[in-house]
């Protein structure tokens, strides 16, 4: 499904939309997505509650974290797993219409946030190897350094964690 102009589709299975993909096309995407939206990094971004906004959410980390900050690969790309988790879990469990993220960055570490106006609260379930859904938050145990859950006067925000080295 085509957003705006093309930044919200999701990735096809088709091999032209594979063969389309490119780190340069990537950061493309993310640089179109920063102009869009705003920078996570400097100002919470409200983001439509539409599945199509993970991928725009994941874009705007890629290129604050991996670009703008200079961060490795690797906590580049689990950072940008857990935020479609956290968004994934906002559009999927609040009823919202526009949830908020935000990112920031301090010595030693790197906190993103995800706000939205339902004052319910995620839940930490066992999963099973063979789980096809429900892996959100287990994700988010286990790969940030830590996590949470804030609430406000209307709705909350959930956040995670990770550990940076600062060079």
């Amino acid at each position: 499904m085509a957003g705006l102009d093309g930044i919200d589709q999701p990735r096809g299975h088709s091999r032209a939309a594979a063969a389309r993909w490119s780190p340069a096309v990537e950061d493309e995407q993310g640089l179109r997505a920063l102009e869009l939206f705003g920078n996570p990094a400097e100002a919470e971004v409200p983001l439509p509650s539409r599945p199509e906004s993970a991928a725009t959410a994941r874009r705007l980390a890629q290129i604050v974290i991996l670009r703008h900050w200079g961060l490795t690969p690797k906590l580049t790309e689990d950072a940008v797993l857990l935020v479609s988790e956290l968004v994934g879990n906002a559009v999927r469990h609040t009823g919202a219409r526009v949830f908020g993220l935000r990112m920031r960055r301090r010595r030693g570490w790197v906190r993103v946030e995800v706000r939205d106006p339902s004052r319910g609260l995620p839940c930490l379930m066992p999963v099973q190897e063979t789980d096809i859904s429900g892996r959100g938050l287990f994700l988010v145990d286990k790969l940030a350094d830590r996590w949470g859950v804030d609430l406000l006067p209307r709705g909350k925000t959930t956040w995670f964690e990770m550990r940076v080295s600062d060079r």
